[in-house]
């Protein structure tokens, strides 16, 4: 199935105290991927992600995904990328998945398609890192 999600309320290219040429992207195994400038009005990102049961557990399979069952999550990486072509990674989000409703899983396995919107700006107006969980997250199918 695919997961979609979508970011609003970027924080721009420039914030906070040195941070500038600010982008944000879906960690893909270990590295950023589908990086967009944080001063676009929206970012989306897509991936691959499969929904199993694991003895009678709900648990996420995909290159995003990361951490141990039950407490699975994807991250969305701030950094800048470098004259030398690397990204300079300085904070990270982690979209809890095991914070989406049974429900929503149910939907999103019938229908193919898991979303998720957020806002990437966080209280200060800088990048939104941390652990995210509803309600700075809408799961839907």
């Amino acid at each position: 199935m695919e997961l979609r999600i979508t970011g609003t309320d970027l924080p721009g290219r420039d914030c906070g105290d040195g941070y500038t040429n600010v982008h944000v992207g879906i960690q893909i195994r270990r590295d950023p991927e589908q990086i967009v400038p944080a001063d676009a009005a929206t970012a989306t990102f897509t991936t691959e992600i499969e929904i199993v049961d694991r003895d009678g557990t709900v648990d996420f399979k995909g290159p995003a995904v990361q951490g141990r069952p039950g407490s699975r999550f994807v991250y969305l990486t701030w950094g800048n990328p470098g004259d030398d072509g690397d990204f300079h990674m300085f904070r990270r989000a982690k979209l809890m998945l095991d914070a989406i409703d049974p429900d929503v899983i149910d939907r999103a396995t019938a229908s193919g398609t898991l979303t998720a919107r957020l806002g990437l700006s966080d209280e200060c107006g800088m990048p939104r890192c941390a652990a995210v969980r509803p309600p700075c997250i809408a799961w839907t199918a």
